[in-house]
């Protein structure tokens, strides 16, 4: 049955690159002797990082025809860069793939005029893990608590208007009356971090596991580093069952739409797209085999070793995620726009 999956037969004819045409070829005919690249849109170190390289030692092994996998990085702008490549340029033959932001359509609806993708367009294969976007800051910055942030002012790290390090912490200023002061132009969260292990920020709003896995030791101890202050996420993650999220510090249902539509990247995680206008004929297999390795037991026992987890949604999962996210209220998603990045940006 599942090899009955992934070796399926393309019905009908696609445009490939080169402008061949296939009709009922095997599809390991496509991906036999080739290569195909991973596109992640920040540095190596961090989770996007190590999970594209997860996924480029393990996903060859079942995608049918055995390709050899690689990662490319195009970091900027909160991966939106890579983003807008993958929509606008990059080769639509099935070989390339992208690793999207996990604020990708978060971003879209908040600045329709400044993305340059439509995120309906790309094809969800699967995801391998899904975090909460953590706030954490240093214990001598003198804040232990959330509310401690409205009463004075903590320098935050951020890679770009793009990402959950500036998103999550401007619609915390701008929801609950928080002082963070964002500073952004950084490059991956491990270059975050040692930022503010020498104090050039004092805070950073990363994902859970980027912390735990890197610096799990900050949040432990009688002499902590670092406090964790909120979460951003559909549900509490495991771990830190404890640390409030951001819904249960808003009063009005239009306050915590606005926070579930940021909450919105703890779901899509860190998985992979097909650029727009790769066949169609390439998904049932491609999903097939990302299914099939996010429950192999050497992929989630080298997942663990890379400091990641492993709680995969298939790609129609996350297309469904996706399509109910964009078909957002308008009223609601203006009002999000306005207040994290004024009435007159998009």
């Amino acid at each position: 049955m599942k090899k009955s999956l992934l070796i399926a037969t393309i019905a009908g004819s696609a445009a490939f690159a080169m402008g061949a045409s296939v009709h009922a070829q095997d599809i390991s005919k496509i991906y036999k002797d080739r290569t195909v690249t991973i596109l992640v849109g920040y540095g190596a170190g961090g989770t996007y990082g190590r999970t594209s390289l997860l996924l480029g030692t393990h996903l060859g092994k079942v995608i049918p025809g055995k390709p050899n996998i690689v990662v490319q990085h195009m970091p900027g702008a909160g991966g939106l860069k890579a983003t807008a490549y993958a929509f606008n340029v990059m080769p639509k033959s099935g070989k390339n793939l992208l690793m999207p932001p996990e604020m990708i359509v978060a971003s879209k609806l908040l600045r329709p005029k400044k993305v340059k993708y439509d995120v309906n367009k790309f094809t969800w294969l699967g995801r391998v893990f899904g975090q909460n976007s953590t706030l954490a800051v240093r214990a001598d910055s003198g804040v232990k608590t959330f509310n401690d942030l409205k009463g004075k002012q903590v320098i935050v790290g951020s890679s770009g208007k793009g990402s959950p390090t500036f998103l999550i912490p401007a619609m915390l200023n701008a929801l609950t009356g928080s002082k963070l002061k964002i500073v952004t132009g950084y490059r991956g969260s491990r270059n975050m971090q040692l930022a503010m292990e020498q104090g050039e920020v004092q805070g950073l709003a990363l994902g859970w596991t980027a912390w735990d896995s890197a610096k799990g030791a900050w949040f432990k101890g009688k002499k902590q580093f670092a406090h964790a202050l909120v979460q951003s996420g559909y549900g509490p993650q495991k771990g830190i069952e404890n640390v409030p999220m951001v819904s249960s510090l808003l009063k009005n249902d239009e306050d915590k739409a606005v926070a579930r539509m940021l909450a919105s990247a703890s779901v899509i995680g860190r998985g992979l797209v097909l650029p727009p206008g790769a066949s169609s004929s390439l998904v049932t297999p491609l999903r097939a085999a990302f299914a099939r390795i996010t429950k192999d037991k050497k992929f989630i026992k080298d997942a663990y070793k890379r400091g990641l987890l492993v709680n995969p949604l298939t790609g129609k999962q996350i297309q469904k995620v996706v399509t109910d996210l964009t078909g957002m209220p308008e009223p609601i998603v203006k009002r999000a726009r306005g207040i994290i990045f004024g009435k007159k940006k998009g």
